[in-house]
């Protein structure tokens, strides 16, 4: 469904910040891309949703299809319109509008009125927590009653695919559980696609079905999501755990070493 091929991006014509990355996400399938902050995720992101343009980045080479039809030149209102949705980092409701409003905004390249009002109903069975704030202004919910409605309204545009930036980020382990479990709900059943961006590898290795790692802006690993989970390095950086099972840091280990590029 998605093809990214050898792309780099770099922004007000100076700053190169990725440097040939190549993944795919099929029909149907979760991916996960896992890196540090400034590894080059949300960047990623952004150049497949079409936002590098809103920030002055550009992808100079390599291409980007979706679907058979390459995207990597047009706008992202045109690349929504394809059936690519992105919830970006940091909850961004429009916070003066209520719970409702935020959905019925998610639908706005949508003309079937009766459906989207059955999709704001199917939005509250995956959500119930924001069904009883329906009319509640986004602004003073918590941390992870917007993220529940950002994915809500993402849901509202019947992507083809999602991409979800750093769903965890600030939340309680308990309710990150919850969500990721929610996401998986969806997946399977609206077979959405998603690519997934988080620094949390064991939440997002454990409902993905393949994975990548992003390292400086260059893919550093790749392979089937209970490969990567049984891999010492990702275990060691992104887990916190060493070989024998005990914590560690990853800020103590002075030396990255990559066993295989690609885990088969």
């Amino acid at each position: 469904m998605l093809l990214v091929n050898n792309i780099e991006v770099v922004y007000m014509n100076v700053i190169q910040v990725l440097r040939g990355v190549s993944l795919e996400v099929g029909e149907g399938q979760i991916v996960a891309l896992l890196g540090a902050n400034g590894a080059g995720k949300t960047t990623t992101l952004k150049a497949v949703s079409g936002l590098l343009k809103t920030e002055e980045g550009e992808v100079t080479d390599g291409s980007i299809e979706f679907d058979g039809q390459r995207i990597d030149r047009l706008g992202p209102e045109d690349i929504a319109v394809l059936g690519i949705s992105q919830i970006m980092e940091g909850r961004r409701v429009l916070e003066h509008l209520s719970v409702e409003e935020n959905l019925f905004v998610g639908a706005y390249c949508r003309k079937d009125r009766a459906g989207v009002k059955r999709d704001i109903e199917m939005v509250f069975d995956y959500f119930p927590y924001i069904k009883h704030l329906r009319r509640q202004t986004s602004g003073y919910l918590s941390g992870g009653e917007q993220q529940m409605l950002v994915i809500g309204r993402a849901l509202m545009a019947r992507p083809k695919l999602m991409l979800l930036d750093e769903p965890s980020l600030g939340l309680a382990p308990l309710l990150v559980e919850e969500i990721y479990e929610i996401i998986r709900g969806i997946n399977a059943e609206q077979k959405m696609a998603i690519l997934l961006v988080e620094q949390n590898a064991r939440a997002a290795l454990g409902i993905a079905g393949y994975g990548y790692v992003i390292e400086n802006g260059r893919i550093a690993l790749g392979g089937p999501a209970e490969k990567l989970r049984d891999n010492e390095d990702i275990r060691e950086f992104y887990m916190g755990l060493s070989a024998v099972g005990s914590k560690k840091s990853y800020r103590e280990v002075k030396h990255y070493r990559r066993r295989k590029r690609w885990i088969a």
